[in-house]
């Protein structure tokens, strides 16, 4: 439960502006509503706002338009076109960039071997230095364990957009490529240390960044693990972060990246309680999707950052 910024109406689902970081109810939302300062520094230079009354804003913009690198582009950029869908959704461009590196690791391995394929998309400890693989292993996956990907997209697509609605695109996109990286790059120092050097690739990181987030904002949050068995999500966060450690423990666990999962839990229940503590949010009590109301489903699974 949240209030408004400006009316002091208590909101089950309070809407946080991405201009000014404000939280407001529905009926004071939209900038102009709440006096966003933000729109102090809005840029419009293709006029999608103009609606012919206000001159402030022009609705030729030429000059801007041509030197927009969107503008050169073949493809409809605009809030009618077909890349709309993706603008300010941050959780599901994510994961069809994964499916789409996914498909491109298989063509890579068919057309030119293992070897390219491990220096453009596995993060290793002996090519640190690569640092473009920092990024693309976090969108990369193992190639030979299909369960791998759909373990990780089950985990993006459930929880992925509540942690974006409360934070917004921007710090959802940081968050995740910066916790993917750092537990990656983690993993293969820690390995490295210990004289066992491995290679690591998989959003195992970055989805358990987004768990804990979740984690502080409502800890209660209820998910049903296997659209079955209703769970806490804390229970859930905490089984991960005990089966982890355990393995890390025994020096066991296979092929799986467990201090990457620990480094991608830590970082995102640190930025957590960032979050809780400078911008008040919760996230709702229940996990709900679809038309089924308060009794349907939760995000199942649970990551896997694949290690060989």
């Amino acid at each position: 439960m949240a209030k408004c910024d400006v009316c002091g109406k208590d909101e089950n689902m309070p809407y946080n502006c991405r201009h000014c970081g404000g939280t407001y109810c529905a009926d004071h939302r939209l900038p102009e509503n709440h006096n966003c300062t933000g729109l102090e520094n809005w840029n419009d230079p293709q006029g999608v706002f103009d609606s012919g009354f206000d001159d402030g804003v022009s609705s030729s913009g030429n000059t801007s338009r041509a030197s927009s690198l969107t503008d050169k582009l073949p493809i409809d950029t605009g809030p009618g076109g077909p890349l709309a869908y993706f603008r300010g959704n941050a959780t599901y461009t994510f994961l069809a960039l994964m499916w789409l590196t996914f498909l491109a690791q298989w063509l890579v391995l068919l057309v030119a071997g293992s070897a390219l394929h491990q220096s453009l998309f596995t993060l290793t400890s002996w090519n640190v230095e690569y640092v473009w693989t920092w990024v693309t292993s976090v969108f990369a996956h193992s190639p030979g364990n299909f369960m791998h990907i759909v373990g990780n997209s089950i985990v993006l697509f459930f929880f992925g957009p509540l942690v974006e609605r409360y934070i917004g695109s921007r710090d959802f996109a940081i968050l995740f490529i910066v916790s993917g990286a750092l537990a990656g790059l983690g993993q293969v120092l820690i390995s490295a240390a210990q004289g066992a050097p491995t290679a690591v690739l998989g959003a195992s990181g970055a989805a358990l960044a987004i768990m804990g987030v979740l984690t502080v904002l409502n800890p209660g949050l209820k998910v049903y693990l296997y659209f079955i068995l209703p769970v806490p999500i804390w229970l859930l966060t905490a089984g991960y972060a005990l089966f982890s450690v355990f393995f890390l423990s025994v020096g066991g666990g296979g092929p799986i990246a467990h201090g990457a999962h620990l480094i991608g839990l830590v970082i995102g229940l640190a930025y957590g309680q960032y979050v809780k503590r400078n911008r008040n949010l919760r996230a709702p009590s229940r996990l709900e999707f679809g038309g089924g109301g308060p009794g349907g489903p939760g995000g199942p699974g649970g990551p896997g950052r694949g290690r060989f």
